[in-house]
């Protein structure tokens, strides 16, 4: 049975933070695939187009008829345990400072025998479900879950490796006026979080949601503006020695094409979509890589949430649309520049808020908070980098995996 993590006591600042290690980052090629699975919660190995055999470990040609063709496809992910080993002792610095760490080899209902780390409330003979998650150096790794854990199964510790679960740790929204904000923070203490800290732009501007925030415990609405570096620095040199998950909630967002839209419009875009971004990044961002392994609430993820718009633009908000491409291009940059600490950057994908007044022109379906916020949440205990949510954002993203420039003709014209 897995132990209830506690919440831990105040850090000794006299005694030294873990330095972060990473495992074993080399991989193949074809490995790599693991890891694209793993960033948007799946779970699929290699399938021969030609034989239909499913392939593990991943390869260049199929093991049965030497077809070069492989996709990545979802499968089955149950099977049984078939043998466990503990390890004691490891020559990798990442492992030698967690061991024991326990190994076993699943085989697969449809097949494969696969070799995989174990949840502690699992043992030889029971029946799993597979998961693929990412490690610290966001590698595609293969985990053994119980079929129904307990209420406490995500604080086992080989788990909790490979997640960002809010609980215990601190939480940075960048906007608390943003649509979201009330929902994310309701959502994050709901989590288990140990702090929700806000950022406040204008203090001076009223806001209907302030009040029944900061009559939260645990919640501190802080003055941040995402366009001042000052601000941003100020609150860092203040908090970010503190924070453990960030999430950007600052947007800016107005109607209007490229050609028919005051550039002024489209300056300020980019000023809160992109900039804002880089500015937090730059802020908060070397502080947190450094407490990646700083213990229960180690800092762990760098969440953006975007516009599905971020990768096929809708040509009545064009420089909106620009502007978040810009904002995606920062993240995925972000992910590589946080890669060596082993924090998480997930992006989130939404379609048109429900209650935001700059989306009220278009149609159904739109997305509530409440929505997004389960979506933030359940991304970051999966320790995922790719998240959607809403209808919108889901199709979109499915399309323009597909083919994105199929998904362009169709957008512009007039597709479904």
């Amino acid at each position: 049975m897995t132990t209830p993590l506690t919440l831990p006591p105040k850090k000794d600042p006299q005694k030294r933070t873990k330095v972060p290690v990473l495992p074993p980052v080399a991989r193949g090629r074809a490995a790599l695939g693991l890891g694209v699975m793993a960033a948007q919660g799946r779970f699929g190995l290699q399938v021969c187009s030609e034989c239909a055999a499913i392939q593990y470990p991943p390869r260049d040609a199929c093991v049965k008829c030497m077809s070069e063709d492989l996709a990545w496809q979802d499968v089955d992910p149950t099977g049984k345990v078939m043998a466990e080993t503990t390890i004691r002792v490891s020559p990798e610095p990442y492992f030698r400072e967690r061991m024991p760490w326990r190994m076993g080899a699943v085989q697969l209902a449809v097949g494969p025998t696969l070799n995989c780390h174990l949840h502690g409330e699992i043992g030889r003979g029971d029946a799993v479900r597979m998961a693929l998650k990412l490690d610290k150096a966001g590698q595609g790794v293969l985990i053994a879950l119980p079929l129904k854990g307990s209420d406490v199964m995500q604080d086992d510790p080989v788990l909790r490796a490979m997640s960002c679960d809010p609980k215990h740790r601190r939480i940075l929204i960048s906007d608390a006026r943003a649509p979201v904000a009330l929902a994310l923070t309701q959502a994050m203490l709901s989590a288990g979080a140990a702090h929700v800290f806000l950022g406040e732009p204008e203090a001076w501007l009223s806001w209907p949601e302030r009040a029944e925030l900061e009559g939260m415990e645990n919640v501190s609405i802080m003055p941040l503006d995402v366009t001042d570096v000052s601000s941003v620095a100020k609150l860092a040199a203040e908090i970010g020695g503190k924070v453990d998950i960030l999430i950007n909630t600052a947007s800016y967002v107005r109607v209007g094409g490229i050609m028919d839209n005051d550039t002024s419009f489209a300056s300020n875009s980019f000023e809160v979509n992109a900039l804002g971004l880089m500015r937090l990044a730059q802020g908060f961002g070397r502080a947190m890589s450094g407490r990646v392994q700083d213990g229960i609430n180690s800092a762990a993820a760098f969440v953006n949430i975007l516009s599905v718009r971020a990768l096929s633009p809708d040509a009545n908000y064009g420089a909106f649309g620009a502007s978040q491409a810009a904002a995606r291009s920062i993240s995925q940059s972000l992910r590589a520049e946080f890669q060596s600490s082993g924090m998480r950057m997930m992006n989130v994908y939404i379609g048109p808020i429900e209650g935001d007044a700059w989306f009220q022109p278009l149609p159904p379906p739109k997305v509530t908070p409440n929505a997004i916020a389960r979506s933030v949440v359940s991304g970051l205990v999966d320790g995922l980098e790719e998240v959607t949510c809403g209808d919108i954002a889901r199709d979109v993203y499915a399309r323009w995996q597909a083919d994105a420039l199929l998904l362009e003709r169709e957008m512009t014209g007039g597709g479904s």
